[in-house]
């Protein structure tokens, strides 16, 4: 998490080595220690760190003992590279995090969808066991990833107690407001956007940031240890039905769509909004600004709903 409090363009550590063909042991060990450090590998030969004072002594440290170990390495600082944008690199390094991070990701559904089975003792380890790995995977995703911030609410899905009950909302206290989410929205946050302003603020502005931000009239939804979030079973799209009590039944449809696409766990059976999700990441990708993400994306919920009102 070293670079995500550093503003200008950011840059960078290489770590040029080789070893003797005989070393294997010390290979081995030199590729766990770089996989452990969020190191991404550049070329054969070549892996690349942000530079940071703590991710500097890693490599230092790495450097050091590949020259113990009978090889060459040397340290290289650069302010850029030759033929790679800044926003190209740091996508190198949430490429790798995503994968780490779905991973992770399958094993904690693999726990939801057997944790009211399994004994409490059993359960509370295996939780502890995962939330470690998360923490652990958080110290080396250097740009945050949206992966990342899929996994922590899908912790506090797991954390929360299926018991817990939230009063009603009245929708006129929540008029004119400043709704925040994170950057880059996917199908839980573009859904959770339309249903605001079409059902609960008319008037509702939407603005984006990593953390939520303190204000009397600014609302984080679906964002992690928020009010409007992801709650036990709940996606949230679905939290926010329940809080304003909506109970149209095409919203509430898309309500399970959107379930389904976002935690995929198949609990409704239904794959409309799978196709939506894709298009959404794609225009992320693509480099859409997420304004304009939100704004097409609700055309294609406006599509829906009208659709499913006249089924």
């Amino acid at each position: 998490m070293a670079n995500r409090s550093k503003t200008g363009p950011p840059s960078w550590l290489l770590l040029l080595y080789s070893l003797p063909t005989k070393r294997n042991t010390e290979r081995v060990a030199v590729w766990r220690r770089l996989r452990k450090v969020g190191a991404v590998q550049f070329t054969t030969s070549t892996y690349l760190l942000p530079d940071a004072p703590t991710q500097r002594e890693q490599f230092q440290w790495l450097a050091n003992h590949i020259r113990e170990s009978g090889g060459e390495a040397t340290l290289v600082h650069a302010q850029e590279i030759e033929g790679l944008t800044p926003e190209k690199v740091v996508s190198l390094f949430n490429s790798a995090r995503d994968q780490e991070y779905i991973a992770l990701k399958k094993g904690l559904q693999a726990f939801l969808s057997r944790k009211q089975k399994a004994q409490a003792e059993k359960g509370a380890a295996e939780l502890e066991r995962i939330t470690r790995q998360f923490r652990e995977l958080r110290e080396i995703d250097f740009f945050d990833s949206p992966r990342g911030h899929e996994v922590a609410m899908l912790l506090g899905r797991a954390e929360d107690s299926p018991k817990q009950k939230w009063p009603r909302l009245d929708r006129k206290n929540y008029r004119g407001k400043r709704w925040q989410t994170r950057p880059r929205p996917e199908i839980d946050r573009v859904g959770s956007a339309w249903l605001i302003r079409k059902f609960i603020d008319p008037e509702a502005k939407f603005i984006f940031a990593i953390e939520p931000r303190s204000g009397r009239d600014v609302i984080p939804f679906d964002m992690v240890g928020v009010e409007f979030s992801h709650h036990g079973d709940f996606c949230t799209f679905e939290t926010l039905l329940r809080r304003f009590d909506l109970i149209d039944k095409a919203v509430r449809k898309i309500g399970e769509m959107i379930h389904d696409a976002d935690l995929d766990d198949a609990k409704f059976q239904h794959v409309e909004c799978i196709g939506i999700d894709r298009v959404l990441k794609g225009w992320g990708k693509s480099g859409m600004r997420d304004d304009e993400i939100l704004a097409t994306g609700f055309k294609c919920f406006d599509g829906l709903y009208e659709f499913l009102l006249r089924r």
